[in-house]
């Protein structure tokens, strides 16, 4: 007997939707006070200003692929093995040394990836602190947080440190997110996003009715 996958839930995010997230979230990550962003996805700039500072807060990009097929990868890593294809730099650790820095990613989904790379960037941080004379390591220690502009509501293959202060633009079931920025017509994109939030909102009309 032949069978059928059934193709997942698609949720069709669009630029709008991030916007209203990240701007709403800006509000409670303010809190943490950044002086740096490590971007895994990087949207999250323009509303984190800093007061204090003129300008933006400055913004430093890290690449990590965990279902993306790399030249070299066989198939047993795709999906299950987190490659590093950009970092900070040989002096990564000076760089964050007393910075309050915010790594931002786009979705938690599984947290392999973001469990990496806040593992990989404390371990950046200690080879630096060891360097200092010890009365001054706690002032140079970084401080890290997270924001994600969604985290989906499924069990987690890692975990993050439980005093890490932890920000989610939106809590989702474990559903395909459909990005803007990955859409090839934008048009068609949005026009299916209205629709889907149309029908949606019937369908709790009726379910109210």
């Amino acid at each position: 007997m032949a069978t059928t996958t059934q193709e997942p839930e698609h949720l069709r995010v669009t630029y709008n939707d991030v916007h209203n997230l990240i701007r709403e979230s800006a509000k409670k990550i303010a809190e943490f006070k950044p002086d740096m962003l490590i971007a895994i996805e990087s949207t999250a700039r323009t509303f984190l200003k800093n007061p204090e500072r003129k300008g933006n807060i400055p913004i430093h990009a890290i690449g990590l692929s965990l279902y993306e097929s790399l030249p070299g990868m066989t198939a047993e890593q795709i999906g299950a093995e987190v490659i590093r294809t950009q970092w900070l730099g040989p002096e990564s650790g000076k760089i964050l040394l007393g910075r309050r820095a915010l790594i931002v990613d786009e979705v938690d989904d599984s947290r392999k990836t973001l469990h990496y790379a806040v593992t990989e960037l404390k371990k950046d941080v200690e080879r630096e602190l060891a360097l200092l004379p010890e009365s001054e390591r706690e002032a140079k220690r970084t401080q890290f947080a997270v924001f994600v502009v969604h985290n989906k509501l499924k069990p987690k293959l890692a975990e993050l440190p439980a005093d890490m202060p932890y920000y989610a633009g939106d809590e989702i079931e474990d559903v395909w997110l459909d990005y803007p920025w990955e859409a090839q017509d934008i048009e068609e994109h949005d026009r299916l996003a209205e629709e889907a939030k149309a029908k949606k909102s019937a369908e709790a009309a009726q379910q109210q009715a």
